[in-house]
Formats: C-alpha cells, structure tokens, sequence
C-alpha cells in the first residue's frame, strides 16, 4: 500500500471517540461571551477522556469554549501555573 494512503493505527485525537461531548448539544461548549458553562462542565465531569481533551486544547492553544472541563481562562491559569513550575 502506498505510505500516502496508510492510515495510522491510532491518530493523536483518537480519544475523541469516547468524548461524550460528541453526544450533547455542542452549543453547550461555545457559549455566548458572558453565557453559562455550567451544562458543558457537568458533562466534562462524568467524560473518561476528560484528561486527553484538557492536554489537547493546552496544546493547540484553543481559546475559546470548554475543553476537559475547563473554560479558557481557567487553561490560561493551568497554562501560566505550569510555566511556572517550569521556570522555578
């Protein structure tokens, strides 16, 4: 098979199949400035993929809506706290 059609056994976002926000509204994680995060935090919190989400968003610099259960100015404060822990 050609290396250009191969499929990797498993992707980097592969722990996206058990999120079980691909199962709710995902309005629920975008919502609007000044809006309700509640709804999307209490699905996060029963997620078995809570974790690998919360890297992700970390990772990709995602800045807005809830990933791992965390609103972006809460990653802001994970973010800055582990540059932190780095630095000292």
């Amino acid at each position: 098979m050609d290396a250009a059609w191969a499929v990797p056994a498993e992707s980097d976002d592969s722990w996206r199949i058990d999120a079980l926000c691909a199962e709710t509204d995902p309005e629920a994680f975008f919502p609007e400035k000044g809006g309700s995060t509640r709804d999307a935090k209490r699905v996060c919190t029963g997620c078995p993929v809570r974790a690998e989400c919360l890297e992700f968003a970390l990772a990709n610099d995602e800045r807005f809506g809830i990933w791992g259960g965390l609103s972006e100015r809460e990653r802001r404060r994970v973010r800055l706290q582990r540059r932190g822990t780095i630095s000292a």
